[in-house]
């Protein structure tokens, strides 16, 4: 049978909680996430022509930074529903930001392996959409869900999972979100503004090797969306809808990830936007039916227990919006856009890590060489990592 973690957590004992009555028990955690980096060109001119960017897009402050530090709190409320709080702590342009990422409930005891879950969390769409800063493989996201996704889509909202009961892992879930966070602005539909639908199967081949796959929908309503530059931004007021395919293959010899793996991964995403831009100059709405897309594919091989080595390719295409948009920061200029990145970590336990990154970015107007030294420490209680 297929050998992928379940994803929701597993209820406790029915009088593990009831002994405990009222006292603050829940486990807690903190990732300490920080970072050197250099850059060929100031950072805060990056951007990508035809693609304005929104949400937490951007290159992080060059020069030393804790990054984004995270406060994690878990535990199973009671034997119906199971709780996760993230509070975040990032350091941007000299000021530190304080958010809640995640506060959410599982439920689990509903019948026919579905779970509910409720509150504010990321959506589930894609591999990476869900996955925190910690655990990603390189020391940035992914260039098709930076251009598409804000980083990562997470808002309040509500999500239904169903696991099938067969040995082949099938999965299929549905979402409904509140519509506050980018690529969805203003809270549509009276606070439904973001709806998806996915699906993930997977399995083994043999003892050595696993896999996943899934497909994706996502469908935003956005009113006033602010994107591009902050100082004079556009506004958008439309739908974006965006399909997501995305494979995972992972190499163990003789099922052994600690000694020796191999990991490949790989993701497709295609976006149209259809509604009005409001340009700077004219300041009048200027219609817009566009389809984007972007990829990514990233190898990563750990050759002995601690030590890893990892090379990633991603890119975006645009069509051409049209002369209406030329000298915005719609129109797309030269080649499509393009970046390289290699890195090498080594992990002394599952609770620190430290990575060295090399990247050549060619998505803007001047070509970028980026260096990055990182490390990720685990303090307390940490969960283990889905598949």
């Amino acid at each position: 049978p297929a050998t992928l973690p379940a994803s929701v957590p597993v209820p406790a004992p029915a009088n593990s909680y009831a002994s405990a009555g009222n006292e603050f028990n829940p486990a807690m955690g903190i990732i300490l996430n920080g970072a050197y980096r250099a850059y060929e060109h100031n950072p805060e001119d990056y951007a990508i022509p035809g693609f304005p960017l929104g949400g937490e897009t951007g290159l992080p402050d060059r020069g030393f930074s804790i990054g984004e530090s995270e406060f994690v709190f878990t535990a199973n409320v009671d034997d119906w529903f199971f709780s996760r709080v993230t509070a975040a702590i990032e350091q941007e342009d000299g000021d530190f930001n304080t958010s809640i990422e995640e506060a959410f409930l599982d439920t689990l005891s509903l019948p026919a392996n579905t779970t509910l879950r409720f509150g504010r969390f990321y959506s589930s769409v894609g591999y990476l959409n869900d996955k925190h800063v910690h655990s990603w493989d390189f020391a940035d996201q992914a260039l098709p869900y930076s251009a598409f996704m804000g980083t990562q889509y997470g808002d309040d909202g509500i999500q239904l999972r169903w696991l099938a009961p067969t040995d082949l892992y099938v999965e299929l879930g549905a979402e409904l979100f509140r519509g506050a966070s980018y690529p969805a602005a203003g809270d549509a539909h009276n606070g439904r503004g973001t709806q998806t639908v996915f699906g993930k199967i997977g399995g083994d081949v043999g003892i050595s090797n696993s896999w996943t796959a899934g497909l994706s929908w996502f469908n935003a309503d956005a009113r006033d969306r602010d994107s591009g530059d902050e100082d004079d931004p556009l506004a958008f007021d439309g739908t974006t809808e965006i399909l997501i395919a995305d494979l995972v293959w992972k190499w163990a010899p003789n099922g052994n990830i600690r000694d020796r793996n191999l990991v490949f991964q790989t993701e497709y995403l295609w976006r149209n936007e259809n509604g009005d831009y409001l340009l700077p100059t004219p300041d009048t709405p200027v219609p817009i039916d566009a389809d984007t897309s972007g990829w990514y594919a990233q190898l990563i091989y750990q050759w002995q227990p601690g030590w890893r080595a990892g090379v990633r390719v991603d890119g975006l295409s645009l069509d051409d919006p049209g002369p209406q948009f030329t000298g915005s920061q719609l129109e797309a200029l030269g080649d499509d856009p393009l970046r390289y990145t290699l890195m090498f970590d080594y992990s002394h336990s599952e609770f620190s890590r430290i990575r060295l990154q090399f990247e050549r970015d060619e998505t803007g107007l001047q070509n970028n060489n980026q260096l990055t030294l990182q490390y990720i420490m685990s303090l307390g209680a940490h969960g283990a990592h889905e598949f």
